[in-house]
């Protein structure tokens, strides 16, 4: 790929060093030039200019990037592919005005600036295996489509995979074209929106088991059932919506914690919707509350006119809320699975929203203050490969015994400073992780004097 360029700077050095100085001092571009990258300890010699066409292109090139990072992980460590998570998050960018890119929509954050949104698919041993940015504006769920197959077809992924996915990319045509690639789907379905039918079904007490801790406590109740059950779909030909029915198991749960919490939370807005009510607020200033109240044009008698608005709280929705709370429904095309294996597999995709929390906390990925595409996609393929790099260490190398925040703060804690021409002190603060790790490695992490000697074994160091 270089070989491609008219460059006078190496590409992957650049890309490299921009990893680095993400993971140990996350910052905008034009301070990393400044602060972090001088302070590595192989300085890079990059002018500012030539960083930000190097990530223009590599944004240009991500998914070659991403492609290459993969098959070179697929030797070492293997992809399981037999399960793969997939969800969706958006960052937001501190401007007023939109491009095509950048677009207003909503947001996962409650933010009204500008969006761009990302897509990311882990397999099943939650390492990263692929990564789409899309517009602000657009729906995420034809976005899971377009990273599966494009992953699938780069990466010479064969066979069957299950798609598991949070209830926001639960749609028909997600469905069926998972049915169509002979793929399985395991996704979470809004109890609330369910017919009357299903609603009776979820609320009978019959057929639940309980799951219990080793002191007796029950952590959930679960039950499933197999049936038919109809979906809409994109029609391609007519280019309308049309029924289709599908046979699928449903696994319904519920959670007394859960269910606590969720009631708290109900209570809580309907009180608010309580005292806007009693101070006659403007409908505007309900938000999440209006839920709970109904909004009906009224007279001084009471009779509906056209005119003044009278408000008077929804009981019976306040109710069907309070009934629900707790249960969560699993919906899945694998009929022969147990319904305690389909719940593990779907309480994994916490680790896809660690991720994202990575990426947004510890990597700093946003606001992002970028402004052309090619570049926007290399500063988010940058926070990817540091995210992949520390989940390889932090799964396969150190077997999943430190959390990432354990990890990170290792990295940022490790300096040395210089006291002679060979010889180095380091300021590491020791700790349990430090320990471990210079006993796995073999590497003198834990010794106050470093030489130059030291330094190069670490930084040639391969797990």
């Amino acid at each position: 790929m270089q070989a491609a360029t008219d460059y006078r700077f190496n590409v992957y050095d650049m890309m490299s060093s921009l990893v680095y100085s993400r993971a140990v001092h996350p910052c905008s571009k034009s301070k990393t030039y400044d602060e972090v990258l001088p302070k590595l300890f192989e300085s890079a010699g990059f002018s500012l200019d030539q960083i930000y066409t190097g990530l223009e292109y590599l944004g240009m090139e991500y998914e070659k990037v991403i492609e290459i990072y993969n098959h070179q992980v697929n030797l070492k460590y293997k992809f399981d592919t037999s399960h793969t998570y997939f969800d969706c998050t958006n960052f937001y960018f501190e401007i007023d005005r939109e491009d095509d890119f950048r677009r207003k929509g909503p947001s996962k954050e409650n933010r009204h600036e500008p969006l761009v949104g990302l897509g990311l698919l882990l397999d099943a041993n939650q390492i990263p295996i692929g990564m789409k940015l899309y517009p602000g504006n657009q729906s995420e769920k034809p976005v899971m489509r377009d990273v599966i197959d494009g992953l699938k077809s780069r990466n010479n992924i064969s066979g069957r995979t299950i798609q598991v996915a949070d209830k926001g990319l639960n749609c028909g045509n997600n469905i069926m074209h998972a049915l169509k690639e002979k793929d399985g789907y395991i996704f979470s379905k809004s109890v609330k929106t369910l017919s009357e039918k299903e609603k009776v079904w979820v609320l009978l007490p019959n057929d639940y088991r309980e799951i219990k801790n080793r002191n007796g406590d029950v952590l959930y109740k679960i039950k499933e059932c197999i049936d038919d059950f109809e979906y809409e779909i994109d029609d391609e030909k007519t280019e309308r919506k049309r029924k289709v029915t599908i046979t699928e198991k449903r696994v319904v749960t519920f959670n007394p914690a859960l269910a606590k919490k969720q009631i708290h939370e109900i209570n809580k807005l309907v009180e608010k919707a309580q005292n806007l009510k009693a101070s006659q607020a403007k409908k505007s200033e309900y938000g999440e509350c209006a839920k709970f109240v109904n909004f009906v044009s009224a007279d001084k008698k009471g009779k509906e006119t056209g005119g003044k608005v009278k408000v008077t709280m929804n009981d019976q929705a306040i109710d069907k809320a309070r009934k629900l709370a707790g249960y969560n429904m699993i919906v899945t095309s694998e009929l022969k699975m147990s319904d305690q294996e389909i719940y593990k597999a779907y309480h994994n995709l916490w680790r896809i929203e660690e991720s994202f929390r990575i990426m947004k906390s510890e990597l700093d990925a946003r606001p992002a203050y970028l402004q052309k595409e090619e570049t926007i996609t290399g500063h988010f393929l940058i926070c990817y490969l540091t995210v992949l790099l520390t989940r390889l260490l932090q799964f396969k190398v150190l077997e999943n015994k430190y959390c990432s925040g354990e990890i990170f703060a290792f990295i940022r804690d490790f300096r040395v400073a210089k006291i002679s021409d060979r010889k180095y002190m380091n300021l590491a603060r020791n700790s349990v992780f430090i320990k471990d790790l210079a006993e796995k490695t073999g590497l003198s992490l834990t010794s106050y004097f470093l030489t130059n000697g030291h330094i190069k074994k670490m930084l040639s160091h391969r797990f």
